[in-house]
């Protein structure tokens, strides 16, 4: 491309890239930019490279400071910047979806939203960045994800224990594919519910990869001989590695799960997660299908222990999720004050009841209870099979008893980041909710999960961050197009593009004059 000095530049046609021919940043028929551009013709390659890269022979850095030629250039990254997206249909997340729309993104939040033709002169004469899209809806929330030992490729991933058994370094290789993925699929926003989220968070937060927000409860909570207990290590092993009060130096509290028994092993376990970066909870208080001995009927925790994770959750802006398919496990977590539950396989009216009288957010999960029946038990051991098939002759009704009842939802799949999440959404439609409850469950709902924590996000609405998606075609009339990420032509998130037609892998900010590797 022809390098020109730094000014302001209006132009109709789109603008290419470095590196790219004469493309745009979001398709050569509906994309126009007002912007000042600020390359110039004699910024060295070195000058544009990270502060940080340069370093002498003695280990001390020399920060190269990016030089630009004129003050103009300067002046214009300090300047607010809009972006512009008129879409057919708007689909806000909560209400009711309307035509002819136009939204406003200025820096990272929603400044605007209206009609087209009622677009404020200060934004549409600024310098501003212009998309046309056909839908446009909010960013998507999968509340139950796990950050570590499954596969988004179809091929059989490693497992729990294979997972942190891998080189550091080949795991968050692993994470960093389902964090890029995620976004390709329109998910902006992920509650990771047992895994390595807190560190992956940061490695998001930072800009060093591709993914979504991520809102990590790190180690989920097990009693001994519950859900998140390794049956198949000796005990001894499994304290020294999962438990909270080893006397020796260690990485406690590190992994996926986190074994704790009585109330203060509970209440150091809660504050060791936050210590690590959590911003909610996991607990396990019932039996689960994927763990060998523990039986999914009964309830595990006493409701000592259950209270005093809630309330040190609750002490510093925390909320609990909690795993439930045992009616025990159920009651007794929804009375210690949990924010959602999880799975809910034997949940019966009086369950329902409780969960609506609470406003106790529900998290089906029905995708994994589909994938597992259609195994047929291949590939299963025996135990987890019949535990499997119990929970399988049970979910659905109990999640349409919860629809029926009129119950609060949030889309969750139980599965690893970047997976074809939204088949959750076609599940919630069979089971009962309309299009646009399934919508409002998977995106303006997201938030409330993580309690204290939530961002404003999660709706089309002034105020909340720019996490947006521009469609092909119309989830109202079939949530299944969510399905195929061909659909889903642009995604924002906290304002800045990260899919688009000839938008890289890693957005645009380099275009934006910030740091290349930024």
């Amino acid at each position: 491309m022809t390098r020109r000095t730094a000014e302001t530049h209006r132009q109709d046609s789109p603008v290419a890239a470095p590196g790219d021919s004469a493309g745009d940043q979001g398709g050569s028929d509906n994309t126009t930019v007002d912007m000042p551009l600020r390359i110039t013709s004699n910024t060295s390659v070195a000058s544009r490279l990270p502060q940080q890269l340069f370093s002498t022979a003695y280990g001390l850095t020399v920060r190269a400071p990016i030089q630009t030629q004129d003050a103009a250039a300067i002046a214009c990254t300090k300047k607010k910047f809009y972006t512009i997206v008129k879409a057919g249909l708007l689909i806000p997340g909560d209400g009711e979806p309307f035509s002819d729309a136009a939204l406003v993104i200025e820096n990272k939040i929603i400044a605007w939203i209206g009609q087209q033709s009622e677009i404020p002169d200060k934004y549409s004469s600024a310098p501003h960045r212009s998309y046309s899209v056909p839908y446009l809806m909010p960013g998507l929330w999968d509340v139950h994800v796990h950050f570590g030992g499954g596969s988004i490729t179809g091929e059989e991933g490693p497992g729990f224990t294979g997972f942190i058994s891998m080189h550091p370094a080949s795991g968050g290789a692993r994470l960093a594919r389902g964090c890029w993925e995620a976004i390709q699929r329109g998910y902006t926003s992920l509650r990771d519910v047992a895994g390595f989220g807190c560190e992956v968070a940061k490695a998001v937060a930072e800009g060093e990869i591709v993914g979504p927000n991520i809102y990590s409860a790190g180690a989920c909570l097990s009693q001994t001989a519950g859900h998140g207990d390794v049956f198949n290590l000796p005990a001894g092993i499994v304290y020294q590695n999962l438990g909270v009060m080893q006397p020796t130096p260690g990485h406690f509290g590190q992994s996926m799960s986190c074994v704790v028994d009585g109330v203060d092993e509970c209440r150091r376990a809660v504050r060791l997660q936050i210590r690590r970066g959590a911003k909610c909870i996991k607990i396990l208080a019932s039996g689960g299908v994927m763990s060998r001995d523990d039986e999914v009927q009964y309830a595990q925790f006493s409701d000592e222990e259950l209270k005093v994770i809630v309330e040190e959750a609750a002490r510093q802006g925390r909320s609990v999720a909690a795993h439930v398919h045992a009616k025990a496990g159920i009651l007794a977590a929804v009375k210690a004050g949990v924010k959602t539950v999880e799975h809910v396989s034997f949940g019966d009216q009086e369950c329902i009841d409780l969960i609506k009288k609470t406003g106790t957010i529900y998290v089906a999960t029905r995708l994994i209870t589909e994938y597992l029946l259609s195994t047929g038990g291949e590939g299963l051991d025996r135990s987890t099979w019949e535990k499997a098939k119990l929970c399988g002759a049970h979910h659905l009704a109990a999640y349409k008893l919860a629809i029926d009842s009129g119950c609060t939802f949030a889309m969750g799949t139980d599965t690893p980041p970047g997976v074809n999440m939204a088949i959750e959404l076609e599940y919630a439609v069979q089971a009962g909710l309309s299009n646009l409850e399934a919508i409002k469950a998977a995106t303006a709902n997201g938030p409330l999960t993580v309690g204290a924590q939530a961002p404003k996000t999660g709706q089309l609405k002034v105020g909340y961050e720019a996490d947006v998606l521009g469609l092909t075609a119309n989830p109202v009339e079939d949530v299944r197009v969510l399905q195929d990420k061909n659909n889903i032509k642009w995604v924002w998130k906290g304002g800045k593009i990260f899919k688009g037609p000839n938008v890289g892998p890693w957005g645009e900010d380099r275009w934006w004059g910030e740091d290349p590797w930024r």
